[in-house]
């Protein structure tokens, strides 16, 4: 399973993240209007992934270019046409708001252009929410596109997890409820989730 941990920056306590060696992306999130918002990175081996919402696509190449990144996570409503642009050698990750069944219909144009979905709770604030969805629905999700699960994903939710299947299911994004302030990661409390939730 893909562990993702989202909301980094260039800190002691993200740099504790990269070193985990079963974390697998590291998220910064290059969107102003996020409380875990930042313009730096950390040096690290593993896959760097830039979140953005509807930002110009300039931007993104250029963040792509300064930063280094690896991967490139849509939190917002960009188009096919958009994701069609990016440079070829950038995976891509695009996340979708869910609620209901009806929200996974949105997933259909993208088929074929994104490495993985990211099935998130449905909000106003593009994640970090802190609070999880209802993982039923995803059992009408039967796209080709592997996803990682978000979403109030927290230390006490192991045993939902492992009680949770799916074909696609690839891994997990991890955020808001693994730290103690606004890009201020627990890398204690990661390491013990990865440890609890690996087989």
């Amino acid at each position: 399973m893909i562990i993702k941990v989202c909301g980094l920056t260039d800190n002691p306590e993200s740099k504790a993240i990269a070193d985990l060696q079963d974390v697998d992306f590291l998220g910064f999130i290059f969107y102003e209007g996020s409380p875990r918002y930042t313009e730096s990175t950390v040096i690290t081996n593993k896959k760097k992934t830039g979140v953005f919402v509807d930002a110009p696509l300039e931007d993104v190449i250029h963040q792509i270019e300064k930063h280094n990144l690896n991967v490139v996570q849509l939190h917002g409503n960009e188009s096919p046409e958009y994701i069609t642009q990016l440079p070829q050698n950038i995976e891509v990750i695009k996340a979708f708001g869910i609620a209901t069944e009806a929200d996974l219909q949105k997933t259909t144009d993208y088929e074929g252009l994104v490495t993985y979905f990211l099935f998130d709770t449905k909000s106003n604030s593009h994640g970090g929410t802190g609070k999880t969805f209802n993982w039923s629905v995803l059992g009408a999700y039967k796209g080709n596109t592997p996803f990682l699960l978000s979403g109030g994903i927290g230390p006490d939710s192991v045993e939902a997890l492992k009680g949770f299947k799916h074909p696609q299911l690839a891994g997990y994004d991890l955020n808001s409820r693994f730290e103690t302030a606004p890009k201020v990661k627990d890398a204690a409390l990661v390491a013990q989730f990865i440890k609890d939730i690996k087989p």
